[in-house]
This record gives structure tokens, C-alpha cells and sequence, in this order.
């Protein structure tokens, strides 16, 4: 089975940039707050942190950025592998000279 670095680059693009649109929605409602103060406590975390206001540019270029990182990772990470994969020739055939 080989990797197609497209689909995976597009697979992985959507993960990552489905996970911040989904935090910057937490944000836009102000339910992003109680779910990090819940992540910091169960991970016995003593943190002062607290969610800037919601920005819809910033936003979008959250889920912008995080989108084609994760399509160039996942374009790069099924690239490699596919080569890696492909079977390699280690001697060569050699043929009479005439």
C-alpha cells in the first residue's frame, strides 16, 4: 500500500485546521475559558491564563495557517513514505558491451 500525498495532505489539513475552527468557535461563544481551566486542572496545572477576545481576522488566519501546515505535513509525511517504500534495484543489471 502506498501513501497518496495528496489525499493525506488534504486528510491531515483538515484535521488540524477543523480542530482550530472548532477552538475558535469555543472562543466566539466564551466557552473556550471554562474548557481551558478545566484542561489545566485535570492536568494539575496552576496556570494563570485566560482567552484573549474573539477576533474573526485572527481567527481566520488561525484556521488559514493551521490548515496548510497540516496539508504541507501531510503532503511531506506521505511523500517520504511512499519513497521509502518504492522498491530500489541493488545491483544493476549489467549488459554485454556488444
Amino acid at each position: 500500500m502506498t501513501l497518496n500525498p495528496l489525499r493525506m495532505g488534504i486528510a491531515l489539513g483538515l484535521v488540524i485546521g477543523g480542530w482550530h475552527l472548532i477552538w475558535s468557535g469555543l472562543v466566539a461563544t466564551g466557552a473556550a475559558q471554562q474548557l481551558l481551566d478545566f484542561i489545566l486542572w485535570a492536568h494539575f496545572l496552576n496556570i494563570a491564563a485566560s482567552i484573549a477576545a474573539f477576533d474573526p481576522g485572527l481567527a481566520a488566519t488561525l484556521v488559514v495557517a493551521t490548515t496548510t501546515v497540516g496539508f504541507a505535513t501531510g503532503w511531506v509525511f506521505a511523500a517520504v513514505c511512499r519513497h521509502q517504500s518504492a522498491p530500489t534495484q541493488v545491483f544493476a543489471v549489467r549488459r554485454p558491451l556488444a
